[in-house]
């Protein structure tokens, strides 16, 4: 008897019902782990210290949070346009020439859920499935993330002390023959580093020559600790900026960025976020146009985090912790462990459960030599960096 058409398919080929797809197979924003181990223990009774995530430990700004008491009942909180509310759009765009007298035209505005989702915007509007792109390394786990759950790839860029913790020109000429685009955070997550002003004219202006994307993460400008962050916009009109108002803002939980891109680009992005996201939250865009006013209650923020920044420099070293990358801008501090540990996740879960301090492996951010280091990030209250400050150097004290 023969068998039934599609038969012998039917039983060779692999199911696909109950089966992830292969995109989906990524890895975990480490994080985001740490941060549900921290709450576990917090649910139990300790007093967590939370030094591994980005947030501010400030709230918003209070005119944002006013602006939006004051909008609750409003009938027009629904969807906006996919760009964004025109008038927040018209107000980031005169950002740039507040902060760098750049003038740039509020066209080229594209206002996201968040700069999670502009990432998303950017590498589909630049990148064709099977692009690779420049990434530095340590870095953002979610550009890499992101980019494979896309179909497209990732050319890490090794940084280290020589090439003070950021890409160099050299590299991406190196790398240019087989890259579309590039990504450069500055200041860097997790190290804190900055290119330099003449760095970075020289990258955009090579990408430019060279027909590759640049896309420059500038989420933590505003919170510098010396120069302050210059925007690639006033080297080439053909980058593509990232920034949120999650960092400086203090706005994390409210899912509003934005992306800045060529007059040419505008179209396509809206397109796809249309298709994609509709429109970010109308009552966290009418938050956010409302930040603007609080930028004296922003710069006290930044005051705080500066003064845990000038503790955490001067007293790690003191309580076991002396190999420290400069930290010129966001709120991180990015440790070598490796006098400790070749196992910086082993030490950080034995960390959180001996000291109740968590902080994140650099296995998130370098999956090669990550291993050696700590981020701990100085975003919260003076308060609490001292008393980790404390339990650090009691936990040292107990270890030797």
């Amino acid at each position: 008897m023969q068998d039934q058409p599609g038969a012998s398919h039917q039983t060779t080929r692999e199911s696909r019902v109950g089966q992830p797809s292969k995109r989906s197979e990524i890895p975990s924003f480490m994080v985001m782990d740490v941060m549900s181990a921290a709450a576990k223990a917090e649910a139990e009774g300790r007093h967590i210290i939370h030094m591994e995530v980005g947030q501010p430990g400030t709230p918003a700004p209070e005119s944002a949070r006013a602006a939006l008491a004051a909008n609750l009942n409003n009938e027009k909180l629904g969807y906006t346009l996919a760009l964004g509310m025109p008038e927040l759009r018209q107000r980031i765009a005169q950002l740039y020439g507040e902060w760098y007298d750049v003038d740039l035209s509020a066209n080229r505005i594209v206002v996201t859920n968040g700069s999670s989702a502009a990432f998303i915007l950017a590498f589909l509007t630049l990148f064709e499935a099977g692009d690779t792109v420049a990434l530095p390394s340590p870095g953002y786990p979610c550009y890499r993330h992101i980019l494979s759950a896309l179909g497209q790839k990732s050319r890490l860029l090794e940084t280290g002390p020589a090439t003070r913790w950021m890409p160099t020109l050299e590299q991406l000429e190196q790398c240019s023959g087989e890259i579309a685009g590039a990504l450069i955070a500055s200041p860097n997550n997790p190290t804190g580093t900055m290119l330099e002003p003449e760095r970075l004219s020289a990258i955009a202006q090579f990408c430019n020559e060279q027909d590759i994307w640049f896309i420059s993460d500038e989420i933590y400008h505003g919170l510098t600790f010396g120069q302050p962050a210059e925007t690639a916009l006033r080297y080439s009109d053909n980058a593509v900026i990232i920034n949120s108002f999650s960092k400086y803002f203090s706005m994390t939980g409210w899912r509003v960025g934005w992306m800045v891109v060529p007059e040419a680009l505008v179209a396509n992005a809206e397109r796809l976020a249309q298709n994609l996201f509709i429109c970010a939250p109308a009552p966290s865009q009418l938050a956010a146009l409302a930040a603007f006013e609080g930028t004296d209650e922003l710069d006290r923020n930044r005051a705080v985090y500066a003064a845990n920044r000038e503790l955490l420099l001067s007293e790690l070293p003191r309580v076991g912790f002396p190999e420290i990358v400069p930290a010129d801008g966001a709120f991180y501090i990015y440790a070598d462990v490796s006098a400790h540990t070749n196992n910086s996740l082993e030490f950080t879960v034995q960390m959180l459960a001996e000291t109740g301090i968590a902080a994140t492996s650099g296995v998130d951010f370098d999956e090669a030599r990550g291993n050696r280091f700590v981020r701990f990030s100085y975003s919260g209250r003076t308060a609490d960096v001292k008393d980790a400050i404390t339990r650090l150097e009691a936990w040292q004290r107990l270890k030797t």
